[in-house]
């Protein structure tokens, strides 16, 4: 006999369990009813689900400690606000607005189409609001600019009458009148213009602002559904509106949960019903129906006793939370179909208790791995830099964990009362005592219906499968031909190199329209937004963080040269800077700035005619600058990753201390790490598989091809799910996360029966354990799909990548465990048997 290799940790678990079947299996009222109870007490939790919840998208979907929050802190305490002169580049967020862009299919510019948007327009800045006893307009809540409410520059510029746009030279991107300044390219889209003199000849698109001061959050929350409403219901002739507001998307996120409560229970009621069928026997004794059943509802279980506990702990519960359940339920029925195979395997004659104790000894290591690396997988997670990964996590692996624990005591009790059943030989609806076999003198109906509790009479087992016996004397021994074998290589290599092609071209970063559902309105504004105002991007403000000295020649020539290569990034289009239009200023005026005196004299008077500028310019107690900042111009030539991460490096190389922001640079900070962290992540989980399965598996280089599973899988996930169209985000992270997973369980089932096969050809043992588990794997696979197949008919991008890539990840998984796996163990893996005691 030999001996069992490495099995300290495996030895022990299996007899631990073998104790705790038979112990389940004496007293199963118990267990199923407790977890029933405990179920219910920590679901009170759900009362709190409301007061939990956290939705912040900033919160939520951007780098908790990224770069830009720390800027932004800098710019607020740094550049406060005047509420008095405000300045939409100079906000260090997005404020408080509202917007809509009108398109037209030639000109926007035509007068009739000017006309009616001047119309909206009216319309928008006389709209009623009633907020209970007041009724309020525009004006009285409006962002305010040199004492009265911001307008919008192109409006401005026409003098808000509409037969003016033909006497108008309009010139793009900067239109100059009265030495004012007014960048067009804010407003005008699509522009078609004479190169010669920059004349606007035609655009297609023009967009408006409503900026509104900060303080009533009631107030201004109010005025925005207003003008949503308002815009929603025009109904014009030569212009299309589109609209949002800067809480549209904050809203619209909110409403993704709500769009997928109805496919909870579409989801169930699929997996009940595939559970029953493919349990369902023509053995009205060994039909499983009511265990497949149990097998859901502990799953259920799970999940809402992992809820209630984190709720009741305070834990915060966000959105993507909500597609957990689906994942869960694939893990449990699993972990079900493991079980009622080993039940299947034991000795029909021998009592319920070693029936479950010899269940439990048979699925103890392949249960408790599959689990603990979930669990773990899911648990590193939590110290992701994203909030949603980190709840998404920390609610999954709860539920894991939960989960195995239902299995084995709710499920195995379940299974147990069912195995006293059998043993009387019971049918499994009417539990009325039936006959084996066909009685004399009964018709042949009765047979069909009314007989059952057959059994293998040499080995004193079940009868297998249909399917069970096409893996075993058909499937397996196909595969396991020479040519076979080869032609398997052939199409991993493929697998491979379409997985590593799809990596070349994935996109990082979330798109935050991604955020919306699809037949959301805000949808249509982006989409409205990119086509027609694509060519210039963010304005940068530039923070410069010490005192200089602007006035000398030596202070202007280093502070220059950092313009300069700024300015000679091919995604910046200018700079705008006090400093620049003080010295404009002063040539203008023949004033001499050359000493730290001149200078810091005659600021003041520049400063009163240019009083916006005041709030770029940080001065000391003393009057002197100490700090201030300028704008650079971005255009939309370079990624957003490769944008960001050059205006830092940049920022860096300049010899003054200098610091980049824009408020969208904290949405932009996923693209610098989210490579980083997700491969981070996956390296980490994928050692600890490692670890996890050195541990309990006995057979080391077992263990190794459940990491080289673990690698292969995340590597075609990866790269498949980038040709479905899904980019590297918070979102995608979640999901390969969950993939390292679940990579492990159906190769960690192949390859410990694989290693533990009594038998000693390594054909014969991959065909062995294709015979015992191929089934289960197959039933789990196809459950687990079957979970998450109604997210796909979700609006939500958040809901259907989950589902593409839990798609990708079953189907790679499936794969690995009842294809490559098989043959790469007969080719490099271990012949002979390692655990005689699994005889």
């Amino acid at each position: 006999m030999a001996k069992c290799y490495a099995d300290c940790v495996e030895r022990p678990l299996r007899v631990f369990l073998e104790s705790t079947g038979r112990f389940i299996g004496r007293h199963p009222w118990w267990f199923l009813i407790v977890p029933v109870v405990l179920s219910a007490g920590l679901g009170s939790g759900f009362c709190l689900l409301w007061d939990r919840a956290s939705n912040d998208i900033e919160e939520q979907f951007t780098p908790a400690r990224g770069p830009a929050k720390s800027e932004r802190r800098y710019i607020q305490e740094t550049f406060p606000e005047d509420d008095l002169m405000f300045s939409g580049p100079r906000l260090s967020d997005d404020g408080t607005h509202a917007a809509f862009i009108a398109a037209a299919e030639r000109n926007v510019l035509a007068v009739e189409s000017v006309r009616e948007i001047l119309d909206l327009d009216l319309q928008v800045r006389r709209m009623a609001v009633a907020l209970e006893n007041e009724t309020f307009q525009y004006a009285d809540v409006c962002a305010v600019a040199s004492g009265s409410c911001f307008s919008n520059d192109i409006l401005d510029v026409i003098g808000y009458n509409a037969t003016n746009i033909k006497f108008v030279n309009l010139t793009f991107p900067w239109y100059y009148s009265d030495n004012v300044s007014f960048p067009l390219y804010v407003s005008l889209g699509s522009v078609k213009f004479n190169k010669s003199n920059s004349v606007v000849e035609s655009a297609k698109a023009m967009e408006l602002r409503y900026y509104l001061r900060r303080g009533n959050k009631t107030k201004t929350d109010l005025w925005l559904k207003h003008f949503m409403t308002l815009i929603s219901n025009q109904s014009l002739s030569t212009i299309k509106v589109t609209y949002a507001t800067s809480m549209s998307m904050q809203w619209e996120f909110e409403k993704s949960p709500a769009s997928i409560i109805h496919l909870f229970s579409v989801t169930y009621a699929i997996a009940i019903s595939f559970s029953i069928v493919s349990c369902w026997r023509l053995d009205h004794v060994r039909s499983k129906v009511w265990v497949a059943a149990a097998g859901v509802v502990s799953t259920g279980l799970a999940v809402v006793s992992s809820f209630g506990v984190l709720l009741l702990l305070g834990q915060p519960f966000v959105m993507t939370v909500a597609s957990c359940p689906f994942m869960i339920l694939g893990i449990g029925i699993d972990d079900m179909f493991i079980m009622i195979s080993c039940w299947q395997r034991t000795r029909v004659l021998d009592s319920t208790p070693d029936r479950l104790a010899a269940t439990y000894r048979e699925a103890a290591v392949s249960i408790s791995i599959t689990t603990l690396t979930d669990a773990l997988a899911l648990l590193l997670g939590c110290g992701s830099p994203f909030g949603s990964v980190r709840a998404f996590c920390l609610y999954a692996g709860t539920a894991v964990l939960f989960c195995y624990l239902y299995s084995v005591t709710f499920l195995g009790a379940f299974m147990a009362l069912n195995g006293r059943r059998e043993a009387e030989n019971r049918h499994w609806f009417t539990c009325a005592k039936i006959p084996e076999d066909l009685p004399p003198g009964e018709v042949k109906a009765f047979g069909i219906c009314c007989t059952g509790g057959s059994y293998d009479r040499v080995t004193e087992e079940e009868e297998s499968e249909l399917v069970s016996r096409f893996f075993g004397k058909f499937y397996s021994p196909f595969i396991t031909q020479k040519w076979n074998k080869v032609l398997v290589c052939v199409v991993y290599a493929g697998y491979l190199a379409a997985s590593l092609y799809g990596f070349s071209t994935m996109e990082e970063g979330l798109d935050i329209r991604n955020l919306a559902l699809d037949d959301s309105y805000i949808i249509s504004y982006y989409n409205t937004q990119r086509q027609h105002f694509s060519e210039y991007s963010i304005n940068v403000m530039v923070a410069v963080k010490q005192a200089l000295p602007y006035w000398s020649e030596d202070g202007q020539s280093t502070f220059s040269s950092c313009i300069a290569d700024f300015e000679n990034l091919n995604y910046v289009n200018g700079t705008y800077a006090w400093f620049l239009s003080f010295k404009q200023y002063a040539h203008a005026t023949r004033l001499n700035i050359s000493s730290e005196e001149e200078f810091l004299g005659h600021l003041p008077n520049f400063l009163e005619l240019n009083s916006m500028f005041r709030q770029d310019i940080n001065f000391s107690s003393t009057n002197e600058v100490q700090s201030s900042r300028f704008f650079i111009q971005t255009l939309n030539k370079s990624t957003t990753k490769d944008m960001l991460l050059g205006l830092r490096k940049v920022a860096e190389r300049c010899p003054v201390e200098i610091m980049v922001y824009h408020p969208a640079f904290i949405y932009f900070d996923q693209y610098a790490i989210i490579m980083e962290t997700t491969i981070q992540t996956i390296l980490v989980a994928a050692v600890v598989m490692l670890v996890v399965s050195l541990i309990l598996i006995p057979n080391p280089l077992c263990s190794l091809w459940v990491a080289f599973a673990i690698c292969s899988v995340v590597a075609g996930v990866s790269g498949f799910m980038a040709l479905w169209g899904v980019s590297l985000d918070s979102i995608s992270t979640i999901n390969l996360i969950i993939c390292i997973g679940f990579s492990v369980d159906f190769s960690t089932h192949i390859s410990y029966s694989f290693v533990c096969s009594a038998k000693r050809d390594a054909n014969e043992k991959a065909t062995d354990a294709l015979a015992h588990l191929g089934y289960p794997i197959l039933q789990g696979a196809v459950s687990t799909i079957l979970g998450v197949v109604a997210l796909s008919t979700s609006g939500s991008y958040i809901f259907r990548t989950f589902f593409k890539i839990m798609f990708l990840v079953i189907i790679f998984g499936l794969l690995h465990g009842l294809l490559f796996i098989p043959i790469f163990l007969t080719l490099f893996g271990p012949c002979r048997k390692f655990c005689s005691h699994i005889q």
